[in-house]
């Protein structure tokens, strides 16, 4: 259920509030919103991909099962995404757009959401598993 809740609220970032944010209000303080929710949504994916890596080691351990399930790499993927994202290049976002660094606001910005939409794919494929997956005994 875990998964399924992350994978909602990737969804509600994306399609909700940032396309309303620049809907009704004016840019700047659009974008000012917008990096507090993808700020919140960093935190929120740190802790659920830790979480559910943490619960998939414990039941494949319990059960004798190999170390790395793809229950256990698809959430290590979408914490990769959230770190390389979100806390890498944020940091390199800010310097473009106050005009330092060797690389445009808009190629950064086009990683960081390529890293979002992969990031939403392993938590929606997560959830996906969780779904057809017989219950463990």
């Amino acid at each position: 259920m875990l998964a399924a809740l992350w994978g909602g609220l990737l969804l509600c970032v994306a399609f909700v509030a940032t396309n309303s944010a620049f809907a009704v209000l004016e840019r700047a303080q659009a974008g000012i919103f917008v990096a507090r929710v993808f700020a919140l949504d960093a935190n929120i994916s740190l802790a659920a991909g830790l979480l559910l890596m943490v619960i998939e080691r414990r039941l494949t351990r319990d059960s004798g099962g190999p170390n790395f399930t793809a229950n256990f790499l698809l959430p290590a993927g979408a914490l990769f995404c959230t770190v390389a994202g979100y806390f890498a290049l944020q940091p390199a976002m800010e310097a473009a757009k106050a005009g330092q660094g060797s690389v445009s606001f808009l190629t950064l910005h086009a990683i960081s959401l390529g890293f979002y939409g992969v990031k939403g794919l392993l938590v929606l494929a997560l959830a996906w598993r969780a779904t057809a997956l017989p219950p463990r005994s």
